[in-house]
């Protein structure tokens, strides 16, 4: 069962998928073709545009813009089967949390990867993948992302 926590004036274009215990705070958009799932937490006036998605661990800070199609990843190690053939359950694995600062911008198309922090205002370059923290006001571009 699901525990959506909404703002006030947040509009969410449909179809998205959002589930478990999410919150979406005031005036914030959601595009279509979004995935937000159980324990993110999306702050104020946020713009999140269609075919992203946004994995458990992510914390998107207030006024932040998440482009098209970017994917948040939250297993540094990610497969379906333990070393002994099983397939992986919950206990299997370990989720690393992101935390995407005040303002920052992401570029459509960015990986950000496990663990790292985008610093306020830091700004993602379309396409980057983002393995390490961004620092505050910084511009990162490629792959891997190398501040510019």
């Amino acid at each position: 069962m699901s525990n959506i926590k909404l703002g006030e004036n947040v509009k969410i274009y449909e179809p998205v998928n959002i589930y478990g215990h999410v919150e979406i705070g005031d005036g914030s958009q959601v595009g279509v073709f979004v995935e937000i799932t159980d324990g993110v937490v999306i702050g104020r006036n946020c713009k999140i545009s269609s075919h992203s998605f946004i994995c458990t661990g992510v914390t998107v800070e207030d006024h932040v813009f998440i482009g098209h199609g970017v994917m948040f990843c939250n297993d540094r190690f990610p497969a379906a089967c333990n070393s002994d053939g099983t397939k992986k359950g919950p206990d299997d694995w370990v989720m690393e949390p992101t935390l995407v600062c005040e303002g920052a911008s992401i570029g459509s198309g960015a990986t950000i990867l496990p663990g790292v922090t985008i610093g306020a205002h830091a700004l993602i370059g379309a396409g980057a993948v983002v393995t390490k923290n961004v620092p505050e006001g910084a511009t990162v571009v490629g792959n891997p992302a190398r501040e510019i």
